[in-house]
C-alpha cells in the first residue's frame, strides 16, 4: 500500500503527541514493506526531500514558529493549510491513502480542497481526531470562540474517513456532525518494551504526577488528597513533574500543608527516560485531569507498573485507558483521597497495570491503523485500484 501522511510538524524535529503518533505508525508500516511519505514543513536539516527509517519526508512549506505566546499560531496553521492545496493535488493521485491529523484544522481543509480539485477517483482522505473541543473554545479563544467552533464543525463535515483516538472523542465528534458509525477508533500508543526497559529512579516517590501545571489537570486536588492520605501514612512522598502557569500557586498550596516536606516540585526533567524512571519507582500515578482526549502518561505509568488514578469526567477518556488497572473517580479531594488510600494499600486494581498497557503497544496501533486503511479502500477505490498500472498492462500484453 502507498500511504501519505500530512502534518505541519514532523517528529523528532518537533516533539509532541500527534507527530509522535505519525512517526511510530509510519516507520512500522514502512518496515512491513508499505510505501510511506510524509508531507510537512521543512524543520529538518538538509534537502527538502529525505528518507529516514524507510519513510520519505517531503517539505511542502518552510519551517515556521508554531506558537504565538502560549497558544498555537493561527497564522501558521492557515499558511500551511493554504500551501497544502497545490502540494497535495498530486498526492491524491499518487497514493492509495492520504492521512492527516486534525489539529490544526486548516491542513485538513486544504487537503479536502486539493482532493475536490482532482480526479473523481482520488485517494480517500483519512483523518485523526485527537480531541473535539466544543465549549472548550470559549476558554481557549474567549470572544473569538465562535470562529473556533465554526472551523471545528465545518472540518468534521468535509469528505473524510475519521479515526478518533478514544470513544470519548468519537462521541464528541458526533456532536459536531459526524455520525458515530462513520468513525473508527484507534487509540494512541507507546513503546511498551522500551518503557519497561528503563531502570527505576533511585530517589523515587510513592505518588507521582507528570504533566503540565494548568488548572484543568487538577494538581491542586492531587496535593490536597495526598495531604489527607499522608495523615495516615507518615512515610509516603509526592513528586510533581512538570511546569506551567499554576506552579507558583501550587507551591504555595503545598507549603501550607503539614506534609510540605514530603512534596517535591521537580519541574520539567531533561530526559524522557528520567520521567519513566520516576514512574517505575512510584506505586501510584495520580492525574485527576478533567480534559484528556486520551492520556499518554496513563499508559506509560501503567507500563511502568503504577496503579493509575484518573478523573471520571465527561471531558476525560481516563476510564477508557485505565480500565480496571486503576481507578477513575470524581475529581474531588474526597474521592481522590479515597482512591489514593485504596491504591497505596494495593486493593484498587484487578488487572496488572503492565497487562493493561500491552494493549496500547505501537505495533498493535499500527496494525489497527492499517486495518482502517483496508476497510476504507474497500469502500472507496483509489486510482491505483481502478486503473491497471503500466507494468500490469505490459504483463498482460506479453501473456497474450
Amino acid at each position: 500500500m502507498d500511504i501519505a501522511f500530512v502534518s505541519n510538524v514532523v517528529y523528532p524535529d518537533v516533539t509532541g503527541g500527534a507527530e509522535k503518533r505519525i512517526y511510530e505508525i509510519a516507520r512500522r508500516l514502512a518496515a512491513e514493506g508499505h510505501t510511506v511519505t510524509q508531507y510537512s514543513r521543512h524543520y529538518w536539516d538538509g534537502p527538502e526531500r529525505i528518507e529516514r527509517e524507510g519513510v520519505t519526508y517531503q517539505a511542502i512549506a518552510p519551517g515556521k514558529e508554531l506558537y504565538a505566546g502560549d497558544r498555537r499560531s493561527i497564522t501558521e496553521a492557515l499558511d500551511f493549510g493554504v500551501r497544502t492545496i497545490p502540494a497535495l493535488r498530486g498526492a491524491f493521485r499518487d497514493h492509495d491513502v492520504v492521512h492527516t491529523s486534525i489539529f490544526p484544522y486548516f491542513p485538513v481543509l486544504g487537503a479536502a480542497v486539493a482532493k475536490a480539485a482532482g480526479r473523481a477517483d482520488a485517494a480517500p482522505l483519512v483523518t485523526t481526531w485527537h480531541e473535539v473541543w466544543l465549549d472548550y473554545w470559549e476558554e481557549y479563544l474567549g470572544r473569538l470562540s465562535p470562529f473556533g467552533k465554526l472551523v471545528e464543525r465545518y472540518t468534521a463535515r468535509v469528505d473524510q474517513h475519521p479515526i478518533a483516538i478514544s470513544e470519548l472523542t468519537a462521541r464528541r465528534l458526533k456532536q459536531v456532525g459526524r455520525p458515530r458509525e462513520q468513525t473508527h477508533v484507534v487509540p494512541n500508543g507507546i513503546d511498551v518494551e522500551g518503557v519497561q526497559a528503563v531502570a527505576p529512579a533511585t530517589d523515587g516517590y510513592d505518588v507521582l504526577y507528570a504533566g503540565r501545571l494548568i488548572p484543568e489537570k487538577n494538581v491542586d486536588v492531587t496535593i490536597e488528597a495526598f495531604a489527607r492520605a499522608a495523615q495516615n501514612d507518615p512515610d509516603i512522598r509526592l513528586g510533581i513533574i512538570g511546569d506551567g502557569p499554576e506552579r507558583e500557586a501550587l507551591e504555595q498550596l503545598a507549603a501550607g500543608m503539614a506534609c510540605r516536606e514530603r512534596i517535591d516540585f521537580l519541574g520539567f526533567l531533561p530526559e524522557y527516560e528520567d520521567v519513566l524512571g520516576h514512574m517505575h519507582a512510584a506505586d501510584v500515578f495520580c492525574s485527576p485531569s478533567e480534559r484528556e482526549g486520551f492520556g499518554i502518561t496513563y499508559i506509560e505509568a501503567l507500563a511502568a507498573g503504577c496503579t493509575v488514578i484518573g478523573a471520571d469526567h465527561p471531558r476525560s477518556a481516563a476510564s477508557e485507558v485505565i480500565g480496571d488497572a486503576g481507578l477513575a473517580v470524581r475529581p474531588t479531594t474526597a474521592a481522590v483521597t479515597q482512591a489514593l488510600s485504596r491504591s497505596l494499600s494495593g486493593v484498587a486494581a484487578t488487572t496488572r497495570p503492565e497487562q493493561r498497557a500491552a494493549q496500547f503497544d505501537w505495533d498493535r496501533i499500527a496494525a489497527q491503523t492499517l486495518d482502517v486503511y483496508r476497510a476504507v479502500l474497500d469502500e472507496t477505490p483509489t486510482p491505483q485500484q481502478s486503473e491497471p498500472s503500466r507494468a500490469s498492462v505490459e504483463s498482460t500484453a506479453l501473456s497474450d
